[in-house]
């Protein structure tokens, strides 16, 4: 049995269907034009007629409206209907299969355009944002996400914040939004390090279906211009710090040639402090290239993982000839399973090395260097490397600049130690690649402590 709803549709449409010609039957009985029994039995005929109808037609309708609605749920195909079709009804149901075929077939289409479009967006070079109208980030590319080290985290959502804070970019946002047109501008994110970006802001008309409405395209120039600055810093350093070490090889070697050509003890003195110039030329070119190389990579964090507690215990094995030069002791407080990561294990070794190096060579002569590598958890989680000496220490106001290049508290007496000036520049720059932290404390008198701040982990014993 029909329910209530249906009854009352079914009714309905029958009186729609057969009520006009009963009306007009019980019209031709009252005025005689009919006899009354005849025109009754018609009324009666015309009703059930009526009733039939309207649910041969109903049930029609409801079996189409139950395939269009399969249709719309699944692929978009119109499936056959359960019930079989009155002729009318079956010439609409074609019409509605091939157009439901219609559409399934260009939203295939669709689908698959946009799909080669997300495809080609990911793998574009440069990173790339999708920007709301409200400057909000709606997506970003494998380049982007790179860059900014993945768009899921907080870190690196607040990068991307930063940028769009950043008044230039904001402006030229602003700029495209507002005329249409696109905007290209240069730009440097100061924060974790230096970055050199040259920016094309375009906006989109229409808007693509999430709603983005601006897309951010970023060249990423760091690499190019720190390759300009260094050959401008080479030269620049080369000729000021190399200027001193040749002339004085010059000097010898005219002398060597002229006064003391046939005196074999200034010959042999001669020939030490040449070798001496001589080495410390070499290690001044290797400081400088070996600046340069880590200025290259510093914007790109390193991805591996780095024992520091073996490579501490390593490079304090190393010190052991040098020690031995100075009269020097190394106490070491290392403990077990010290893990840095992200982390360069060579360059974290040359972080060792450069500053145990420092402590050795200007800490007090037959003195002592502590070398302690320990995890903490405050104020962040990860690996503390120290380095203390017992040396002259510094006065404060030198402690902000020992990271610059060449910078000396003492030069001569820099200089009478072997060290080349850059050695806490690299500590600095390498640091910075791993996102760490440089703390140094030292007092006139009380000696000197460089701590190093590495993110990491402890490893599970």
């Amino acid at each position: 049995m029909p329910g209530r709803p249906q009854l009352r549709r079914v009714l309905s449409a029958a009186t729609m269907i057969g009520g006009p010609p009963a009306i007009v039957l019980l019209v031709m009985a009252l005025l005689n034009i009919v006899d009354p029994l005849p025109a009754i039995l018609a009324v009666g005929t015309c009703a059930a007629s009526a009733l039939g109808v309207a649910r041969l037609w109903l049930g029609n309708l409801a079996a189409l409206s139950a395939a269009v609605e399969a249709a719309a749920a699944g692929d978009g195909r119109l499936p056959p209907p359960s019930a079989r079709l009155m002729p009318a009804v079956a010439e609409v149901a074609d019409g509605v299969a091939r157009l439901a075929r219609t559409l399934a077939e260009r939203g295939g289409l669709v689908a698959r355009l946009t799909a080669a479009d997300a495809a080609i967006v990911e793998a574009l070079p440069d990173p790339l944002l999708v920007l709301s109208a409200d400057r909000e980030p709606l997506r970003a590319n494998a380049a982007a996400r790179s860059l900014f080290g993945g768009l899921m985290s907080s870190q690196t959502g607040g990068e991307i914040a930063a940028l769009l804070r950043h008044p230039t970019l904001a402006e030229a946002v602003d700029r495209a939004s507002a005329t249409g047109a696109v905007q290209r501008v240069d730009l440097v994110l100061p924060l974790p390090v230096p970055r050199d970006l040259s920016t094309q802001v375009t906006p989109l008309d229409p808007p693509l279906a999430d709603g983005g409405q601006l897309l951010v395209l970023l060249a990423d120039r760091t690499r190019e211009r720190a390759v300009e600055r260094m050959r401008a810093d080479f030269v620049t350093n080369a000729s000021h710090e190399l200027r001193t070490p040749l002339a004085s090889l010059l000097g010898f070697i005219e002398t060597l040639r002229g006064p003391a050509e046939d005196d074999p003890v200034a010959t042999k003195r001669f020939l030490g402090i040449m070798a001496e110039q001589a080495e410390r030329m070499r290690r001044l070119i290797d400081d400088l290239l070996g600046l340069s190389r880590i200025e290259l990579s510093e914007h790109q964090p390193p991805d591996g993982t780095a024992d520091v507690s073996a490579i501490a215990l390593g490079e304090a094995e190393a010190m052991t000839p040098l020690l031995a030069a100075r009269g020097a002791t190394l106490a070491q407080e290392i403990a077990a399973g010290c893990m840095a990561r992200p982390a360069d294990a060579e360059q974290i070794a040359q972080i060792v090395r450069n500053l145990l190096e420092n402590a050795i060579r200007h800490g007090r002569k037959g003195g002592q260097v502590t070398l302690r590598v320990e995890t903490v958890a405050s104020p962040r989680p990860g690996v503390m490397l120290s380095v203390a000496d017992d040396g002259p220490g510094i006065a404060r106001e030198h402690i902000p600049r020992l990271t610059e290049r060449f910078y000396r508290v003492d030069s001569g007496r820099s200089r009478a130690a072997g060290g080349t000036g850059l050695g806490l520049a690299i500590v600095k720059h390498i640091i910075n690649r791993h996102r760490g932290q440089l703390l140094i404390d030292s007092q006139p008198g009380e000696g000197a402590v460089f701590k190093v701040w590495l993110p990491g982990r402890q490893r599970s014993i």
